[in-house]
């Protein structure tokens, strides 16, 4: 097994390299000069040409792209993502400023989407055939398949809007205002925990069926024992293993739904900071950005992946 971890490590390094890479490469090929727009924006406005040269030279613009990319990863490397480029802000703090905005709806997310999915397609499996079911598959085909935006939308307009009900916009800390910070969570944790709960649901209920079918579980009801026992100690638990190995994939889709939520609700978080400075082309707070959901995207799927054998010690680390 040690083996087999040190291998995904590797691995999962060379990810984080790729993800990297590419982002760099692809933030140099959009149109539009970073510096220009600091300059046009800015308290700069008056700078010559030869100012400006200057300026992208001092910001390293003229150095060739692979000298740029590893004078920025030696940096990265050593915990200094550098300035904004844009607004000369240090790019670690901010993230850490931002960050428990983003782990506090992202955590909150994932823990409904798993708890709340398993319990209901492990509900419709046992009810199979019955309403309950229906309606579990209904909804979990409407979640998988609603876009998160028009969601979020939509209840901007009716609960928001309309009714007057939720704010529509911003983030408080909940050691500040708890009532205000639930209030203000409530649409951005439900439209990013629909997917996970949607997928988890669904592959909740094909697994409980498939362990029912099993012989050693027809053996157990077939003996009278207690439906609590057979279907906590032997369904459920045999049922998860295919449901903990997804839920790298429910994590990837929190992560990506969190920049489009964050920027419908306005929400102060690393989402909004990554649309900002896309639009505004600054390269540096995007790489920062990009390398840190990066490393936790890798890094929850090897805590996957080991808990899946932990849960399964017939799989096998070759």
């Amino acid at each position: 097994m040690t083996t087999y971890i040190l291998r995904r490590i590797v691995q999962s390094f060379v990810v984080v390299i790729f993800v990297t890479v590419m982002v760099f490469l692809v933030m140099r090929l959009l149109p539009g000069d970073p510096v220009l727009m600091l300059v046009t924006s800015g308290e700069l406005q008056e700078f010559t040409q030869e100012q400006i040269d200057a300026l992208r030279e001092e910001l390293g613009l003229t150095n060739p792209l692979y000298i740029q990319y590893v004078d920025w990863l030696r940096k990265a490397v050593s915990g200094d993502l550098g300035k904004s480029l844009l607004h000369r802000y240090d790019i670690a703090e901010e993230i850490k400023r931002r960050l428990p905005v983003s782990l506090h709806l992202g955590a909150f997310s994932f823990i409904i989407g798993i708890t709340v999915g398993s319990l209901l397609g492990a509900i419709s499996a046992l009810r199979r055939g019955k309403w309950v079911d229906m309606l579990v598959t209904v909804a979990a085909n409407i979640g998988i398949t609603a876009p998160p935006f028009w969601l979020g939308i939509l209840l901007i307009y009716i609960l928001g809007l309309y009714l007057g009900w939720l704010p529509i916009y911003g983030y408080t800390s909940p050691f500040v205002d708890f009532g205000k910070s639930m209030l203000q969570s409530i649409m951005p944790i439900f439209c990013m925990s629909l997917f996970p709960i949607a997928s988890t649901a669904r592959l909740m209920r094909s697994s409980v069926i498939e362990v029912i079918q099993q012989d050693y579980i027809r053996t157990a009801w077939s003996k009278g024992l207690n439906e609590k026992i057979i279907v906590i100690r032997h369904v459920l638990k045999n049922a998860l293993m295919p449901v903990v190995t997804m839920q790298g994939t429910v994590l990837r889709n929190i992560i990506g739904g969190s920049v489009v939520i964050e920027t419908v609700f306005f929400v102060p978080g690393m989402g909004l900071l990554l649309t900002n400075s896309i639009l505004a082309h600054d390269y540096t707070v995007v790489q920062g950005i990009i390398l840190i959901l990066a490393l936790a995207v890798v890094f929850s799927n090897l805590v996957i992946d080991i808990i899946y054998g932990w849960l399964d010690p017939r799989i096998q680390y070759e």
